[in-house]
C-alpha cells in the first residue's frame, strides 16, 4: 500500500486545524497529515500537539521558529516526508480554501495516470472559484496568465496551491534550488516540473475562499511573484 502524506504549513490557524484533522482522518483512503507551524502565536501549534495522541502514527508536526515563508515550510516537508518513505506527497491549505474531500481524487489521477505531479485547478474549465471578491479572483486569474506567457508553462493554473507529488519528482528536483519563499513557490516547483519533462495534470477543483481565519497575502507575495517569473525565466534559458 502506498503511503501518502498531506503537508499542512500553518501561521494562525487555530480555528481550522481540528476540523481539518477530523475531515482528513476520516476520508475512505488513509492520508497522514504533516503541519509545519512557524511559531503561530494563536497557539495552533498547541491545538496540534494535543490531538497527537488521540491520531497517533496519522498525524505529526513540525515546529519551526519563526515564519520563514510558504516555500521554506513546504521545503521542510518535503525533505521530512522524503526521509520517511512516502510514496506521494500533497501541498494543501489548512483553511479549507481546498476541499479535504478532493484529496482522493487527485491521488487516483496521480496513480491511474502515472503522473508526477497533478494540480488542483481553479482555472482549467473556466474560473471555479467562490467567495471571493472580484479585484482578487482577476489578480489570481491574471497572474496565471501573465505566468504562462512569460515561461510558457502549457498549465492554466500556475499559481495553485492544492498541488500533488511522486516521490520521484521531489527526489528527482534539488530542493537546494528552490528560491522563491512565498506563493511564488507555487510556480518555481511548476517550472522546474516542466523543463524537467515530468508528467503532470491539471484536474478542476472548486476553490473556496476561507471562512475563519485571515489570509496571508501581501503586497510582498505578489512582487516576488511578478518580477520573480522573469528572474527565473531568464535563468533557466541560460542556465536550463
Amino acid at each position: 500500500m502506498s503511503k501518502v502524506l498531506v503537508i499542512v504549513p500553518t501561521y494562525n490557524e487555530a480555528e481550522n486545524v481540528s476540523l481539518l484533522i477530523e475531515t482528513v482522518v476520516q476520508l475512505p483512503i488513509c492520508f497522514h497529515l504533516l503541519f509545519v507551524d512557524d511559531n503561530s502565536p494563536d497557539g495552533t501549534a498547541q491545538i496540534i500537539e494535543n490531538l497527537l495522541p488521540k491520531y497517533k502514527d496519522l498525524i505529526f508536526l513540525e515546529k519551526r521558529a519563526k515564519k520563514e515563508g510558504l516555500g521554506v515550510a513546504y521545503i521542510h516537508g518535503f525533505r521530512w516526508a522524503l526521509e520517511r518513505d512516502y510514496d506521494y506527497i500533497f501541498e494543501m491549505d489548512a483553511d479549507f480554501s481546498h476541499n479535504p474531500n478532493d484529496l482522493p481524487v487527485l491521488l487516483h489521477a496521480l496513480k491511474t495516470d502515472k503522473l508526477d505531479m497533478v494540480i488542483g485547478s481553479r482555472y482549467i474549465n473556466g474560473v471555479n472559484v467562490v467567495n471571493w471578491p472580484m479585484n482578487r479572483v482577476l489578480l489570481s486569474y491574471l497572474a496565471s496568465k501573465y505566468v504562462r506567457m512569460i515561461t510558457g508553462m502549457p498549465i492554466h493554473d500556475t499559481t495553485a496551491g492544492f498541488v500533488g507529488y511522486s516521490r520521484a519528482l521531489l527526489e528527482g528536483i534539488n530542493l537546494k534550488t528552490i528560491n522563491f519563499v512565498g506563493y511564488a513557490f507555487q510556480i518555481e516547483m511548476k517550472f522546474k516540473t516542466y523543463l524537467k519533462g515530468y508528467a503532470y495534470k491539471e484536474i478542476p477543483i472548486i476553490f473556496t475562499d476561507r471562512t475563519r481565519g485571515k489570509s496571508k497575502m501581501s503586497k510582498g507575495i505578489i512582487s516576488e511573484a511578478i518580477f520573480g517569473v522573469i528572474k527565473m525565466k531568464i535563468k533557466s534559458i541560460f542556465k536550463p
